[in-house]
């Protein structure tokens, strides 16, 4: 036995890999995407016994077939002999439903051992395992333990040692013997040879083939000649071969539990929870209540830190100063404070945020609530091609949009996962109406409340337009249907498994975020600075070129430049205005107001003589449905690892915000 060996963790949603993999691991971990695909990677290390053991979080399935991107990735990786032994999750508290990807692992031969997660779930509804007769049904090491109490671990490390010395395989002849049984199976599998393709023996590949697997079916193509394939085509098309195998596998599940599982009869009722949420008149709104409160309570364990990012910014000016006693040049100073500083201050509070954010709703994870969730809007989100889970982002996304595309981590789906980003995108944050209600108080007086109405409908249909446009390349139309299942049993928190899953994830999004940040930031600090004194910076420069068309969209140069700066911090834009047009420095003014500096006391006077209210109405709809920020996208690509699409969201968001701005301009310039 090599001194490093690979452990991949297999297993369906809410099955407790993800408990068990930051146990194991730690902060030794990394998260990324799999070569040449958008589905994340999930890779990490723990040694035992002077032995080094990398473990593989595979995609979480309910099945190894190919209905989706993951569960290729997830079968492809198992059958390359990357993994030395896999381990198979199965949650004990739903053991029948849980045990499917058993029975569809089984015909891989690929040693493997099976935990039966979940203990203390399973015990408090009153259910005894014996798990020694489980074991010898299926010839390898079963345990049941709760993976989210690290005493019980020897138990774990006991049944990994024993599958990768004795390369531990499942039994299948049971199943085998129930799979005989459907009309063409026996036929096919003697037409597929043993060691066709490596990792899968005959009967899973027959099995496969009879559910009409297109994956398996062109491998076949591929290796099998012609005569054979058209046979087996033949023989495939004249069965239903998907519910027969189906029924197969949960026949032989019944064989494996009979008499195996003890447990009380007691009759089934929801609790008084449940009772509520999935209430037809008051459900909806208890979930949306429940994020609100979690949103609220989010604040509370990322105030320090948000307060730490704060004291940060306020080291500006006297390190400034400081350089400046030094005799240290302009730009540098600049570099320093504006770019470094200031910037380490934006991601410390993001950070912050992000700390409390996936706390709470990891909480909410954890214990089955946010399982409520998904089933109470599984049916709306639906419509729009999402899951259930999708709406807890959408309602945080109004306190900060980047913890909307934090707590996109919650869904299991990469395209869904996309989709409710870029949707997420059009909810206007805390940062705008901290600044729209303000110019449409300004500019429109008892009017501003029609504005406000206005951007609330068209932030509606905005999400209903983007979902038509994205959802095509993200979500297949098999992933449209509803997710939901039964609803899993509440659980007791564990909380040092979650503070470790917690800080796995703070750490992981500071690394990443912190290069999109600081790239942005000094890119916006280069365009915008004067690097002679009373010279025109680059922004200038190409705001004035384009004015004429973007005076089109109601923005003239100083605006437009302000819209730029929304896209990275909305509350920089009114410095820049105030800035451009009293011909202060834009690149010092925005970076002073996103350090909190007070607005200019004329800047009502300023805004009031040099923008019109048609203008003022572009303006308003620019910034609002505008990137919201620089943490935003920077939190968008730690949650989708993927530079393509999170440009590609960017700019769509950029384009649709000056078309925006453009109707409101020429509606405005109607109306007065």
């Amino acid at each position: 036995m090599s001194e490093e060996m690979t452990i991949a963790l297999l297993g369906q949603p809410n099955a407790g890999k993800s408990t068990l993999f930051n146990s194991l691991t730690g902060l030794r971990q990394h998260v990324g995407n799999w070569p040449g695909k958008t589905v994340e990677k999930k890779e990490g290390s723990f040694t035992y016994n002077g032995k080094t053991y990398i473990l593989a979080d595979l995609p979480g399935s309910y099945s190894l077939s190919a209905n989706s991107e993951e569960e290729v990735i997830t079968r492809d990786f198992i059958a390359s002999g990357k993994a030395d032994v896999v381990c198979i999750l199965a949650d004990s508290s739903q053991l029948e439903r849980s045990l499917f990807m058993t029975a569809d692992y089984a015909g891989i031969t690929v040693p493997c051992f099976l935990i039966l997660n979940m203990e203390d779930v399973a015990v408090d509804q009153g259910k005894k395992i014996d798990v020694s007769l489980i074991e010898e049904r299926l010839g390898i090491p079963v345990i049941w333990f709760s993976a989210a109490d690290k005493k019980e671990y020897g138990a774990f490390y006991e049944a990994m040692e024993r599958a990768i010395s004795n390369k531990t395989t499942l039994k299948t002849e049971a199943l085998e013997e129930l799979y005989g049984k459907i009309d063409g199976y026996d036929e096919i599998k003697t037409l597929i040879p043993e060691d066709l393709i490596s990792g899968y023996s005959s009967m899973w590949l027959a099995s496969k083939t009879l559910e009409n697997d297109p994956v398996i079916l062109a491998k076949l193509k591929n290796t099998l000649d012609e005569k054979t394939m058209n046979r087996i085509d033949e023989i495939r098309s004249a069965v239903q071969g998907a519910v027969a195998t189906g029924s197969a596998k949960f026949d032989w599940i019944d064989q494996i539990v009979k008499g195996a599982v003890e447990e009380k009869k007691e009759n089934i009722s929801l609790s008084r929870l449940d009772r509520i949420y999935t209430h037809k008149r008051w459900g909806k709104a208890a979930v949306i209540l429940t994020i609100l409160i979690g949103l609220l309570l989010s604040f509370v364990p990322a105030a320090p830190i948000m307060g730490l990012g704060q004291s940060v910014s306020k080291l500006v000016k006297p390190v400034n100063n400081g350089l400046s006693d030094l005799g240290c040049p302009r730009l540098v100073r600049a570099l320093i404070c504006n770019v470094g500083i200031q910037s380490m201050s934006f991601i410390i509070m993001m950070l912050g945020f992000v700390f409390g954010v996936t706390l709470v709703f990891g909480l909410l994870e954890e214990v089955g609530i946010m399982a409520r969730i998904s089933y109470v809007f599984d049916n709306t989100m639906g419509k729009l091609g999402l899951q259930g889970k999708s709406v807890m982002p959408f309602l945080v996304s109004f306190g900060c949009t980047m913890g909307g595309a934090a707590g996109t981590r919650v869904i299991d789906n990469w395209g869904q996962k996309v989709l409710t980003i870029a949707l997420a995108w059009a909810v206007p944050c805390g940062a705008t109406w901290s600044v729209v209600p303000m110019l449409s108080s300004l500019f429109f007086g008892a009017g501003a409340i029609i504005v406000i109405i206005a951007i609330l409908a068209v932030m509606i249909l905005h999400m209903w337009i983007t979902a038509k446009i994205f959802s095509r390349k993200l979500v297949k139309e098999g992933d449209r249907y509803g997710m939901i299942m039964e609803l899993p049993p509440y659980h007791r928190p564990k909380w040092g498994s979650l503070l470790r899953f917690v800080l796995g994830r703070t750490k992981d999004t500071f690394i990443r975020v912190t290069k999109v940040v600081m790239f942005v930031c000094l890119l916006f600090f280069l365009m915008s600075y004067s690097f002679n004194e009373g010279g025109d910076p680059l922004l200038y420069k190409i705001g004035v070129a384009i004015e004429p068309v973007t005076k089109w969209v109601g923005l003239k140069w100083e605006l437009f430049m302000a819209f730029v700066a929304s896209s990275v911090g909305k509350e920089g834009a009114l410095g820049v205005i105030s800035a451009l047009f009293t011909g202060g420095n834009f690149s010092g003014a925005f970076y002073e107001s996103m350090a909190g500096a007070a607005a200019s006391e004329d800047l009502n006077d300023i805004l009031l003589a040099n923008v019109t209210k048609p203008e003022a109405l572009a303006f308003i709809f620019a910034i609002t449905f505008n990137m919201p920020c620089v943490v935003a996208l920077a939190a968008t690509y730690q949650e989708i690892h993927s530079v393509k699409w999170t440009v590609r969201i960017a700019v769509y968001y950029t384009i649709v915000a000056l078309i925006l701005a453009a109707i409101a301009y020429h509606v405005g310039c109607i109306i007065w």
